[in-house]
């Protein structure tokens, strides 16, 4: 488990080797991550945006934007999280990701990002 805490807000990652949906004689690495976001801060926020980092050893970077988490802006009330799943594919089998979210005090519509934090990937055909 990985987790950071931005501005009260905390994203923990949780990331995963699918083995069932990976083909790697094929360069292809599919990794589950499940995403919590807690809200522990003085005021509701919805998630607007999210930003990922993706790095894959010896096929470098890709930026991957787009609005909202799995076709949603979800409210996260004070105290509330808002927990997801999403994947990934590697060509590789190791790599890792980092990201922001950019998200709105709901009350002030102030926006402001919030840290994903850096969660490594290592698929279990080559860790063994």
């Amino acid at each position: 488990m990985f987790s950071k805490i931005t501005s009260n807000i905390k994203v923990s990652v949780d990331p995963e080797y699918d083995s069932k949906n990976s083909y790697p004689s094929e360069n292809r690495y599919v990794f589950k991550y499940n995403i919590v976001i807690e809200n522990d801060g003085d005021f509701p926020i919805k998630v607007l945006k999210r930003k990922w980092l993706i790095f894959d050893v010896g096929f470098g970077f890709t930026e991957v934007v787009g609005d909202g988490v799995i076709g949603l802006t979800p409210d996260v009330e004070i105290g509330d999280n808002f927990a997801y799943f999403s994947n990934v594919m590697l060509r590789s089998g190791v790599g890792n990701m980092s990201g922001k979210y950019l998200v709105e005090n709901s009350e002030t519509k102030e926006q402001f990002e919030i840290d994903i934090p850096k969660f490594s990937l290592l698929s279990e055909v080559l860790s063994n």
